[in-house]
């Protein structure tokens, strides 16, 4: 079976500057300092259009790889009901870890109350946008949200779950052709390629978008932004990395990995995460890294790209507590039984939430509407900490894919155990994602 992501040949070393992780990391301390010390200049039009600029660039490249991925993974698989057994294995993961990650954010928001007591002032003019979309998207059936007008259209919004429907579907219909659709999967596969040439081409500019990004983050809002919400976002930071660390190190360590050298492996996606506030920027990157690490080419085409829509750990953490928070801010007593509605709505909210800045936001006015319509004005309590928060959103989205793409290969018996352990116990170049010949 062919592979899409390659990567040049390992090299031993490197001049520290010229290796991308590091770039990344000086470019957001610099925007940090940027934005603290000169808000006026970090604010600037041009300082911003730095960060949104590169995500375009990244988003315009999403929807051609998820198809391509996809396609290529289930043209190249002989047997239909293997793609089904992947596909029906991952839901069935998301769900339970997603259902962890909505638990874990409300036992936390019962135990820590640090919204009661908050001189609250929800302003619903600062939330009205965001309170209209999520009306929106509620109003739409689900389902039918999922099935594009036309193809060329889902293509150039670049909705992920309506792309991706299509993927399968004519990745099934290839597959079916046998050996008459060879040359249209050669053509697919060289795509593909070209797609991952783009995305290393693009990369160069990944530490002057992360400079844009961060510096108009802290020059807009600035370290007083998060006042008396500094607990809050504290204690999401605290969850995420409790999430991380449990829950997701207990699958990893079921698998037989240590979570810790995970995400040591996938360092420079996350750094690229956190410059960007977007796991989506990451996405090429990851699934490519996750081949190398041993999950085979369909599983990493079918998990990932689906996780992106329905195992948002992060976005999960961050609803359930951000309506415990509301509520006891706003002084509104939530039964147990509204609790458990809150479970069961954001489960059906958050599907199909990207990873950009902001999804989170409004599919937690879906929930907050659904749940009880007086919380809503208070989302205006949280607004102006989102992007703070929105940061470990993406970290902690990004994270649960990889680990979910290496369980199901594990599940599926398409884990490579042994290039898995070589690589994780191996130094990482992290220029190219290879590994270096010193062990570590």
């Amino acid at each position: 079976m062919t592979t899409i992501a390659t990567a040049p040949p390992a090299r031993a070393s490197q001049t520290w500057y010229k290796i991308l992780y590091v770039q990344v990391l000086i470019a957001i301390l610099i925007g940090v300092v940027v934005g603290w010390l000169w808000p006026s200049l970090a604010t600037n039009d041009w300082v911003k259009a730095l960060g949104d600029g590169f995500i375009k660039l990244i988003k315009m490249l999403i929807a051609p790889i998820i198809f391509c991925t996809v396609v290529s993974g289930i043209a190249h698989i002989q047997d239909a009901k293997k793609v089904g057994r992947v596909g029906l294995k991952a839901l069935v993961y998301f769900e339970i870890v997603s259902t962890f990650a909505l638990v874990l954010g409300l036992v936390m928001g019962n135990l820590f109350q640090i919204g009661h007591g908050l001189a609250a002032k929800p302003d619903a003019a600062a939330v009205a946008n965001y309170v209209k979309q999520a009306e929106t998207s509620r109003s739409v059936d689900f389902i039918l949200n999922i099935i594009p007008d036309t193809v060329v259209g889902a293509l150039a919004r670049g909705d992920i779950l309506q792309v991706l429907l299509f993927a399968i579907l004519f990745g099934f219909s290839l597959m079916a052709l046998g050996e008459r659709g060879a040359k249209l999967r050669g053509m697919i596969d060289d795509a593909a390629h070209a797609v991952f040439g783009v995305i290393a081409i693009i990369m160069k500019a990944a530490p002057i978008g992360a400079f844009g990004a961060m510096a108009f983050t802290i020059g807009k809002f600035g370290p007083s932004a998060l006042g008396n919400l500094i607990g809050l976002v504290a204690l999401f930071y605290a969850t995420a990395a409790l999430f991380v660390v449990v829950v997701l190190g207990l699958i990893s360590r079921f698998v037989g990995f240590s979570i810790f050298k995970f995400i040591a492996y996938i360092k420079d996606e996350l750094l690229l995460v956190l410059g960007t506030s977007s796991s989506e920027s990451a996405l090429p990157q990851l699934m490519t890294k996750l081949e190398r690490l041993g999950c085979s080419k369909p599983v990493v085409g079918l998990v990932v790209p689906t996780g992106y829509s329905f195992n948002l750990d992060g976005t999960n953490i961050y609803m359930t507590l951000a309506t415990l928070f509301i509520a006891q801010a706003l002084g509104v007593d939530l039964s147990f039984g509204q609790q458990l509605t809150i479970l069961v709505v954001a489960m059906l909210t958050s599907k199909g939430a990207s990873g950009i800045t902001g999804a989170g936001f409004i599919t937690l006015a879906a929930t907050l509407s659904v749940v009880n319509p007086v919380l809503v004005p208070g989302m205006a309590i949280v607004f102006s900490i989102d992007k703070f928060m929105s940061e470990v959103r993406a970290l902690t989205n990004i994270t649960g894919n990889g680990i979910a793409a290496v369980f199901v290969a594990w599940w599926e018996g398409e884990l490579d155990q042994a290039t898995l352990h070589a690589r994780l116990n191996q130094k990482i170049d992290l220029t190219d994602g290879e590994t270096s010949n010193t062990t570590g």
